[in-house]
């Protein structure tokens, strides 16, 4: 083993040793992520490497004291002898919002494959389409021969063995057209007609006579000795193939995300709150290709916030969270349903105005197309008197498959409010994109 692969080894080392994504969601430091890079803290390991001194120590195996002087364990003046002290340097792992949600993913089993939208680009595929009309050179080679030969087998006669029973005695064209039909043998009077007169007229006393001494020849019997010389192509067996049209859509999202800043709101109900939607975020602008997040605060109003100030706000009003939803409304017009998927995520401790849930907030929900409505109620202590918005909403949408609650009550269950936010949206009655 070189030194190459000695390296390659502590790399992996270093790798493996990466905080769990999992506990790095629920208890890690969130702040040196941006937001087209997430960092998680690894231990560093040290690699291997030599050491020289510069100092002249008299040659190979000298150095102070004595020949036979015993080597001493006990630390010199100044230096530390703790046991397992060991330096607790850290780095940071980094993936882009793609690797991200690719990992939560796997991690909770996962398959959101959200669909584009608004139409970028159109070109030809493969040439599967099929009409009626067409240029020759399009013309379906193999589709016009199976048809012809289809109906040559549908259609085609043993000629001599149908003479033969014109030469039935007392038998004409109306005789022999009923027998043949009844044998269902496909011909038509005018070609009996045109057999007509034939010779030897009375060779055979009757029709019976005639079936016993005269064996018919099946068309794939007449294939194989005669060929295939000629087919009965129609007009209508042509077929003309024109290349599919692809449309490829531009997979586009905005995220409104909304969250309950009055008095309440302490930090560590705040903290819940951020460590839901900062994973979200980072998940959702993996999944697409071109992401846009927007973000509510509010108390009994409703105002637009950088997501710097997003998490850490705070004020000291009372809660109206309609007005929170009206903003929401506001903003999504900027982004048409047709050409955008639309998430809104809201977030609080579920208390509300008396009835604002019941007559404003459920009516807004309802009239805002979302790919998904998400309520994160965050009460690390349980809950109060007021705090009925999540158990509201919950209610009137029971059984909706675009819309979900969820409670967090510690930050051990975060993981679990992130995946039944994202498991609805992976339903596959959920709507994805239009």
């Amino acid at each position: 083993m070189g030194l190459k692969d000695d390296l390659q080894r502590y790399r992996a080392v270093g790798e493996e040793r990466r905080q769990d994504l999992e506990a790095f969601i629920t208890y890690g430091d969130l702040g040196p992520s941006g937001e087209s890079s997430v960092r998680i803290p690894i231990k560093i390991v040290e690699l291997p490497a030599f050491r020289y001194d510069q100092q002249d120590r008299g040659g190979v195996g000298q150095g102070e004291g004595e020949p036979g002087d015993p080597v001493s364990a006990t630390p010199q003046p100044g230096e530390d002898a703790k046991a397992g002290d060991e330096g607790t340097d850290h780095d940071y792992y980094e993936m882009d919002p793609e690797e991200f949600a690719q990992e939560l993913d796997e991690a909770l089993g996962l398959d959101l494959e959200p669909k584009g939208k608004e139409v970028i680009e159109e070109k030809e595929g493969d040439f599967s389409e099929v009409s009626l009309t067409g240029p020759r050179s399009t013309l379906d080679i193999e589709y016009f021969f199976r048809e012809g030969l289809k109906r040559k087998l549908a259609t085609d006669v043993d000629e001599d063995y149908v003479r033969e029973a014109l030469r039935v005695s007392g038998w004409g064209v109306d005789e022999v057209f009923r027998w043949a039909r009844g044998q269902r043998i496909p011909v038509s009077r005018q070609w009996l007609a045109q057999q007509t007169p034939i010779d030897d007229a009375d060779r055979w006393p009757d029709i019976e006579a005639m079936e016993a001494s005269v064996e018919q020849t099946s068309t794939l019997e007449r294939l194989r000795t005669d060929g295939l010389r000629r087919l009965p192509f129609r007009r209508e067996d042509e077929r003309f193939r024109h290349p599919e049209i692809i449309e490829e859509r531009e997979k586009n999202v905005v995220v409104v995300n909304i969250r309950d800043v009055s008095g309440s709101m302490r930090a560590d109900k705040r903290e819940l709150v951020e460590r839901v939607f900062t994973p979200l975020d980072w998940y959702l602008q993996g999944k697409y290709d071109h992401a846009e997040f927007r973000y509510v605060a509010h108390d009994a109003d409703a105002w637009e916030v950088d997501r710097g100030d997003f998490f850490g706000i705070r004020s000291g009003g009372g809660t109206r969270i309609s007005a929170a939803y009206e903003r929401a409304a506001e903003i999504l017009e900027e982004y048409p349903w047709s050409e955008w998927n639309r998430y809104v995520f809201a977030a609080g401790d579920s208390e509300n105005s008396t009835n604002d849930t019941e007559d404003r907030v459920i009516p807004l929900m309802e009239d805002i197309d979302a790919n998904l409505h998400a309520y994160v109620e965050t009460r690390p202590n349980g809950g109060g008197i007021n705090a009925t918005h999540a158990d509201e909403v919950e209610r009137h949408f029971d059984g909706v498959d675009d819309v979900v609650v969820t409670r967090l009550t510690e930050p051990g269950g975060v993981i679990d409010a992130i995946d039944a936010i994202l498991s609805t949206e992976a339903e596959p009655e959920a709507e994805v994109a239009a």
